[in-house]
């Protein structure tokens, strides 16, 4: 079976149809939007309805056709999106584009936007309006994408055979060890599923170190829900409620898991061992960032 025959099953014309397989090249953004996919699906579609020159004209040639949006799985191999009517297209300036809250949004998760580099006066707003079919495989479908192929290509014109149907969403997010846990502020909003299931059961000492000029934060999580708890917090006001986090720009935050616990130690313990922590990682000097 390939890509074309599930077209047809959905009444969409593979001639008016074109396939996109997203690769943004930052590898930041790169990570980032398979998560997009999958917990903001509205900034997925800000991102997508802008698309760069050559794209761009591909688009504005299928008003009224199809868009069927896949994201780079692994080599040579792509993962459902949805499927998308191009309704419209209008011209947009740069000061449009950096008006919109979530262009804004997404340059802080890493993606660059429309740069002093790219000196075209207008671009093209396209109006892609999600469709129901196949909602249910979105993150599951998996089809073939040979490495040479580009971005972008006409589904008439290009078999794409389906190789898999996963049980679980790929945008569900892959559950890494703790200690290899390292996100920055941005990414906290965008938590994967799984990760944040794990976060709010787990419960220990955290680290939080601004890249900007290499202070660290010690701080501990415990109560109801743990770690997702508190960074939850950081994520929604970029300081948690710390004296010394106050002021400073949380993007260049970074948090990672300095020791997890047992679920049902006592409070007093966890309270301890950060002590321990802010004491072996010089957090309360002058290069440190905890007040106490």
């Amino acid at each position: 079976m390939e890509l074309n025959d599930l077209l047809r099953a959905a009444a969409i014309d593979p001639k008016r149809t074109f396939v996109l397989r997203h690769r943004p090249i930052e590898p930041r953004f790169r990570r980032m939007l398979p998560l997009l996919a999958g917990a903001k699906l509205d900034l997925f579609e800000a991102y997508q309805s802008y698309q760069g020159p050559q794209m761009e004209l591909s688009f504005a040639k299928r008003l009224g056709g199809h868009l069927a949006s896949f994201i780079e799985y692994e080599p040579g191999k792509a993962v459902f999106v949805a499927l998308y009517a191009i309704a419209d297209a209008k011209p947009i300036t740069r000061e449009q584009f950096w008006a919109i809250p979530e262009q804004i949004e997404l340059h802080g998760l890493g993606n660059p936007g429309w740069t002093e580099a790219e000196r075209r006066e207008e671009r093209l707003h396209f109006d892609l309006r999600r469709l129901p079919n196949y909602e249910d495989w979105r993150g599951k479908l998996i089809i073939e994408w040979p490495p040479h192929r580009s971005w972008g290509r006409r589904a008439n014109e290009t078999p794409l055979p389906v190789l898999a149907i996963r049980e679980d969403s790929a945008f569900a997010g892959e559950l890494p060890p703790w200690e290899q846990l390292d996100y920055g502020w941005a990414e906290l909003q965008v938590l994967p599923t799984r990760m944040k299931a794990a976060l709010e059961q787990w419960r220990g000492i955290y680290l939080i170190w601004d890249e900007r000029d290499g202070r660290s934060y010690v701080g501990s999580a415990y109560g109801s829900t743990n770690l997702l708890g508190r960074w939850t917090s950081y994520a929604a006001s970029g300081h948690g409620g710390n004296k010394r986090l106050r002021g400073r720009d949380p993007s260049t935050f970074r948090f990672s898991i300095l020791q997890r616990v047992s679920p049902d130690l006592d409070q007093d313990e966890v309270v301890r061992l950060e002590a321990t922590w802010k004491l072996r990682l010089h957090t309360r000097s002058a290069f440190g960032l905890n007040e106490n």
